[in-house]
């Protein structure tokens, strides 16, 4: 409205709004529409804007600035002025009918509008414009575009701006993934968007993002990478220079081209490999380029018959690799003396490598069952990963050497029952002469265990002192001038099957009877033993089952199956190995994120669906780590899933899981219906039975005692950080202590240990810092209070100091309204100073225990007895005016003998109006028995209508 000229819109009647040029502040020429029919009644005057597109928005907001007249400051003015006017709106595809033949009834009302300011005829002398500001929004449009009409029923008002527009998430780039502008949702929806890569990118998962109905984007999901030759530089993707690559998607930045490789243009994927150098296709693209090895050095050989040992020493140049092996190739050659020309073939698989031909570690290999008298040419090569990629000849270094003769060997034999005899011919005179012969022989199957060598000069042999049939096998190999030649073969004879002792000799007979009788005695008493053994044992293994022997040892603490321990996360060296541990990792795409929450320190928390494979869809809470954090934030962030990861209790809160393999990091937890318990009371004033009540407690204490049993110390037990789902069942929750605190800083106080919920906590823990399992019973006391109580805050209004003062005089938390006298005794026994003196948690669930079963004990009433001053009786006051002065409010005597209450029965029904409860708890932090009884108010009204001192 700020351009000179006719806007063209629509007034009917025409005398009624007028559009007419003005001077703003800063004498520029600006259109307004006016209106000023204060003189007559039953004013109707309306004027309608041109069509507005809705460009996609079905959530849009009107801005007006106008100014208004006083219409006390219109002398003569009948009582028809108004000081208000109505705005509305119409949708439409398509032009709308004349203003004229409009109904009311085909628009929506906006709203009524009031000036916040309006101007006097003063004001107007001045030249002082108060001009008035309003929005208002229209949400659910659906349509091409909309009108918008301004009604007025007798003001004088001036239009002087009319701005519509809507909300959208701008243009944003996250995780190298594009998000276009998009136009917000109503309401309070959530528009999910898909982002598209930046240039030179690449999904790595399906970028997401929420549009929130504000105009901010939440929740970025999914990533894009850059792609290999490119690293990610200010959101883009920049081309690797020359000189540098990238090999992976998955790397963050390009590196320098390692040793011996290089690249000469930029996007390079991988350096290529100089002249002579290599990289094998298992290498990775960050490895250097390396080369063939060396020939191996310094072989020695070592000839023993037909069998040889090589050795060699490692090559001087290992290529620049680890990776080296030896290959040993074998030639035979003809002749016995090797000759140019001589034919040399491949050994073939006549000859035994060990520990094998390819492939060796280490430098050394034997070769036997050569062929004896014969030429050898071993040519031995050190080998890498890279030597198959070189073309030049391999460099190979050649051992020759010459076999010594065998001896043919033909047995002849002759057994009996202890000794067999053997018969053999000697070798070739050609050969040499023998020099002796060897036999060597063993029982069969036991070769590795015991053989025996036996040397003779002849060609006859007799072996005895061997076992009645039993096989043996017979090796003989001579020896000749040149060496021993090889063995024969292997000969396997069976010596004959005669008894092993002479029936008829009378002293084998003895012998026999006495073994026999001496046997049977042996396995009389070996039976015998292994039947009291057999009946120990078992005693032993009912009084201790090898499983109870079995001990955990977890993270340098030792543990009996079946029990647990808390594990402190701050005590790994590598937190992110602490919920590697107790934290399982969920795949991002598992998780559907449906509508925000709310929000806390790091980030928002969301509700959605989280799948797994082979498990049905469930219902869980997503908290998300906001970007832009510290690597400590990350840390505190996931410390609380480290500890919520060990816990495994109907009443703790159950993680599912964890995301932090991407961004934004995330913990999952089962979904509570019913939020936080203490606004869940107080939205519920009233509703629940008392056994009701009851059952929720016992629900906390069952989760209380299982992490007592763990030896974890909660800290900050309060009704806040109970959670309770859709069936009622109350969970502890919330595992970390600093964050809750700083978001509720009502609730804490600062010492120079860190700060620390005052309301809730132990003495001991305020004064010295102990918190064990009892000062969590002491909170648990304050739980049961708030539950009872529906919700109300421990202490009222009372301040931190004043509630520290007042728990080291004495002071406990009177009884709610409608409290039962066994629910508050329990209270009081968790306020027990001495923390020794207060109940275990597993007390506390056998008492609730008792009274669920035992519902009569639970309907005597604290509010129907006298609570008497819990601290040292002081001397009843018998007149009101004592009274006052006891608690030195002695200055309102007159004003109680005035109001007529001039005993204390009267003083019992005071009416919270005169302020009762101020000198109330003031006496009550001195401590004045009668005082208590006195203020026993029986009013229903004020925040503390529920409590009967």
């Amino acid at each position: 409205m700020l351009a000179p000229g006719d806007l063209g819109w629509e007034a009917y009647p025409p005398e009624g709004w007028e559009e007419i040029s003005v001077m703003d502040e800063r004498n520029a020429p600006m259109r307004t529409y006016q209106v000023c029919s204060v003189m007559e009644a039953n004013q109707n005057n309306w004027l309608r804007t041109a069509l507005i597109p809705r460009s996609g928005a079905r959530r849009i907001y009107v801005e007006l600035k106008f100014t208004l007249r006083d219409c006390n400051s219109l002398p003569g003015v009948p009582g028809t002025c108004k000081e208000t006017f109505n705005v509305y709106y119409h949708e439409s595809d398509s032009a709308a009918p004349p203003l004229r033949h409009a109904r009311e009834s085909q628009y929506v009302k906006i709203d009524t509008i009031a000036a916040d300011e309006s101007f006097t005829q003063s004001d107007v002398g001045e030249r002082v414009m108060k001009l008035n500001t309003e929005v208002r929004h229209i949400s659910g449009l659906s349509k091409r575009g909309l009108y918008l009409a301004f009604q007025d029923l007798g003001a004088c008002i001036a239009l002087v701006s009319v701005r519509v527009f809507y909300k959208r998430c701008p243009l944003a780039v996250m995780n190298l993934a594009r998000f276009p502008d998009t136009v917000t949702g109503g309401d309070q929806a959530l528009v999910e968007v898909r982002g598209s890569c930046v240039d030179d990118a690449e999904e790595l998962e399906a970028p997401r993002m929420f549009c929130s109905a504000d105009g901010g984007w939440l929740v970025p999901i999914g990533r894009c990478v850059c792609r290999p030759g490119f690293e990610e530089t200010d959101g883009q993707c920049q081309p690797c220079r020359p000189g540098f690559y990238k090999s992976s998607s998955m790397d963050a930045y390009c590196v320098k081209c390692p040793p011996h490789s290089y690249s000469h243009q930029d996007k390079a994927s991988e350096c290529i490999c100089e002249t002579g150098f290599y990289r094998a296709e298992t290498d990775p693209r960050s490895m250097a380029c390396t080369r063939p090895p060396s020939a191996p050095g310094n072989p020695i050989s070592t000839v023993n018959e037909t069998a040889v040992t090589l050795e060699w020493s490692p090559p001087r140049d290992t290529g620049g690799r680890g990776d080296v092996t030896y290959s040993v190739h074998c030639k035979k050659c003809s002749g016995t003396v090797r000759e140019v020309g001589e034919r040399c073939v491949p050994c073939g698989s006549s000859a035994h490598f060990s520990p094998r031909q390819f492939g060796l570690a280490h430098p050394r290999v034997q070769i036997t069952e050569l062929q004896p008298r014969t030429n050898y040419t071993f040519s031995i090569e050190a080998v890498n990963g890279v030597s198959d990629l070189r073309p030049s000849p391999r460099h190979l270094v050649n051992v020759n050497i010459t076999t010594s003769q065998t001896v043919s060997v033909i047995v002849k034999e002759r057994r009996s029952r202890d000794s067999i005899t053997l018969a053999w011919q000697g070798p070739e005179p050609s050969d040499g002469a023998v020099l002796e012969y060897e036999v060597t022989y063993y029982e069969k199957n036991q070769r590795d265990q015991n053989y025996t060598v036996l040397k003779t000069k002849s060609n006859i042999m007799t072996v005895e002192g061997l076992k009645p049939g039993t096989v043996y096998v017979f090796r003989i190999r001579a020896r000749t001038d040149g060496s021993y030649g090889n063995y024969g073969g292997e000969i396997e004879l069976e010596t004959s099957h005669e008894d092993m002792l002479a029936m008829g000799d009378p002293n084998q007979q003895t012998i026999l009877a006495v073994s026999i009788a001496a046997g049977v005695v042996f396995l009389i008493l070996l039976v015998a033993c292994f039947v009291i053994s057999g009946r120990h044992c078992g005693y032993i293994k009912a009084k201790q089952d090898p499983e109870d022997e079995k001990m955990q040892l977890q993270h340098g603490r030792v543990q009996l199956p079946g029990t647990r321990t808390y594990i402190h996360p701050h005590t790994y060296e590598d937190p992110n190995q602490a919920v590697r541990d107790f934290a399982k990792e969920i795949e991002v795409s598992n998780i559907r994120i449906e509508r925000v929450i709310g929000a806390g320190e790091f980030g928002e928390v969301c509700s959605g669906r989280l799948r797994l494979p082979s498990k049905r869809e469930i219902h869980v809470a997503i908290k998300s780590l906001k970007a832009g954090y510290t690597e400590q934030q990350r840390r505190d962030f996931l410390s609380e899933a480290s500890i919520m990861g060990q816990f495994d209790h109907p009443n703790i809160i159950r993680l599912e899981g964890v995301v932090t393999r991407c961004k934004p990091v995330m913990i999952i937890t089962e979904y509570m219906e019913n939020g936080s318990l203490d606004t869940f009371l107080k939205k519920r004033d009233g509703q629940f039975a008392v056994i009701q009540l009851v059952g929720m407690l016992r629900g906390i204490a069952a989760g209380m005692q299982y992490l007592s049993e763990m030896n974890y110390v909660h800290r900050d037990l309060a009704a806040r950080n109970i959670l309770v789902n859709g069936n009622l069942v109350c969970k502890v929750s919330d595992f970390g202590l600093s964050r809750v605190l700083e978001d509720d800083p009502d609730a804490v106080y600062t010492t120079r240990g860190g700060k620390i919920p005052i309301r809730w906590t132990a003495p001991e823990a305020i004064a010295y810092r102990k918190f064990t399992s009892a000062s969590d019973v002491w909170s648990y006391g304050i739980v049961m209070w708030e539950v009872i109580s529906y919700g109300e805050r421990p202490y009222w209004e009372m301040s931190n100091q004043d509630v520290i003062k007042a728990i080291d005089e004495g002071y406990r938390l009177p009884p709610p309204m409608d409290c039962p006298v066994v629910l508050h005794q329990l209270m009081l026994d968790c306020w027990e100073k001495n923390r020794s003196d207060r109940p275990k948690f597993g007390q506390i669930v056998n008492t609730l225990d008792q009274l669920i079963c035992n519902p009569s004990s639970l309907k005597q009433l604290a509010n129907n007895t006298v609570w008497e001053d819990q601290a040292s009786p002081e001397p009843v006051c018998s007149t009101v005016a004592d009274w006052l002065e006891s608690i030195k409010m002695g200055q309102y005597k007159e004003h109680f003998s005035t109001a007529g209450y001039v005993t204390l029965d009267s003083v019992l029904y005071i009416s919270t109006s005169w302020g009762i409860w101020e000198w109330c708890w003031r006496a009550i932090r001195r401590k004045s028995s009668h005082v208590f009884r006195a203020c026993r108010c029986s009013s229903n009204r004020g925040p503390t209508s529920r409590y009967k001192v």
